[in-house]
């Protein structure tokens, strides 16, 4: 059994980019950011020391844990094509594990972010009929995501014509 447990028996995993960490990184210093200067604005403004003083040290505290657990959270996000189905799979604390079946797809849609456009990647967002299942893959370079949604398209087709 493999390490992450889940993903067991399950071979071939792709990974994204791992430019998606600079990304990831640019939102935390900009979340950092607007949390220094809400706690800035709170101590100017009102003279809430102590709460100017806690929105500040919370946005520390967030914003390190943050940095620290990025490279590894963006290494944990991994995809594989299988014959029925794509299987996703994300998350360091909270593992998910998603197996879509290709007939089940009914939106594939590549989105790309101002940051991310500039990086040269795209994110994949798959709906399906269920709400809850929807699934996105980010961290894709544009290249990989418009071939990927290609080939998803053409297996679900597939496989709607066979139902």
């Amino acid at each position: 059994m493999s390490a992450r447990g889940l993903d067991a028996g399950i071979t071939g995993w792709n990974r994204v980019s791992t430019k998606l960490v600079g990304v990831r990184l640019i939102g935390a210093v900009i979340g950092a950011l607007v949390g220094v200067l809400v706690g800035a604005a709170v101590l100017a403004l009102t003279g809430g020391f102590w709460i100017g003083w806690a929105v500040i040290g919370v946005t520390a505290v967030v914003t390190a844990v943050d940095l620290v657990l990025t490279r590894r959270s963006v290494l944990a996000i991994g995809w594989v094509l299988r014959d029925d189905d794509l299987v996703v799979r994300r998350g360091l604390l909270l593992s998910r594990l998603v197996a879509v079946p290709y007939g089940r797809m009914q939106l594939i849609d590549v989105n790309r972010g101002p940051v991310a456009r500039l990086l040269g990647l795209a994110e994949l967002r798959l709906v399906t009929a269920a709400a809850s299942s929807d699934v996105t893959l980010p961290g894709l370079p544009e290249q990989v995501a418009v071939e990927l949604r290609d080939a998803l398209v053409a297996r679900a087709e597939e496989r709607r014509v066979g139902l």
